[in-house]
């Protein structure tokens, strides 16, 4: 029998959707519940349960049981080895102003196999931010290649986000999480995850309209109510 978790491609739109699995069976286990039921997950997180059933059984070891639900503590680990959460990666952030202070100082990224180890600016404001040092942008491209840091976070400017961005790769940075509103010219060889968060909050306010205005909210399909099973 083959093992899931070295035969299996997960799609990337499961893969969009673990991260949220994962913080909510978290809790329940936390919380003492040894198993967890997807149609409670689909509740809570406001997801077709049909939708949420197949993501949790592609991944799992274990299948789900009926009326019972997946044991919480296997299926985090399933979540965990697919995320990279088992693994740490050290990562460099470049842009110290409002939003760069929030990613130095959040200490949650190290539950999810991320370090920021250093943060860059063009005029640093201060010698350290969360306890991570604070270093002038003249220096980020030794400093990487002194290192061997794979990612780049970037928070700066759209006008200065594409001379970051090949900055980090002149370094040798080979994934990069972009939170400037603009779209980056990269090598087809570079990862990237494009945090736009004007965009986010456009999505937000449009559908918050909608729903005042009488839209209400959307119904998963007649077919996919009646295969919800409750596991």
């Amino acid at each position: 029998m083959k093992d899931k978790h070295n035969s299996l491609v997960i799609l990337k739109s499961t893969l969009s959707r673990l991260p949220s699995y994962y913080c909510f069976v978290e809790e329940r286990k936390a919380a003492g519940e040894e198993y967890v039921s997807s149609v409670a997950m689909a509740e809570s997180l406001g997801i077709n349960p049909v939708l949420v059933r197949k993501d949790l059984a592609s991944i799992s070891r274990e299948p789900g049981r009926p009326k019972v639900g997946f044991r919480a503590e296997t299926l985090l680990a399933d979540m965990k080895k697919y995320l990279g959460y088992d693994h740490y990666d050290e990562a460099v952030l470049v842009g110290v102003g409002a939003l760069g202070h929030v990613l130095l100082q959040y200490g949650g990224f190290a539950n999810y196999g991320l370090g920021i180890v250093a943060g860059f600016d063009r005029e640093p404001c201060s010698a350290t931010v969360g306890g991570r040092p604070v270093l002038p942008v003249e220096k980020l491209v030794s400093f990487l290649r002194r290192t061997h840091i794979g990612i780049g976070i970037i928070a700066v400017p759209a006008r200065e986000a594409q001379k970051v961005a090949q900055m980090l790769i002149d370094g040798g940075v080979r994934a990069i999480w972009n939170f400037a509103p603009t779209t980056l010219e990269l090598p087809r060889e570079i990862l990237v995850k494009n945090e736009n968060l004007a965009a986010s909050l456009a999505a937000l306010t449009t559908e918050l309209r909608r729903r005042i205005g009488g839209g209400g909210v959307d119904e998963p399909p007649a077919e996919d109510k009646k295969t919800i099973k409750k596991y």
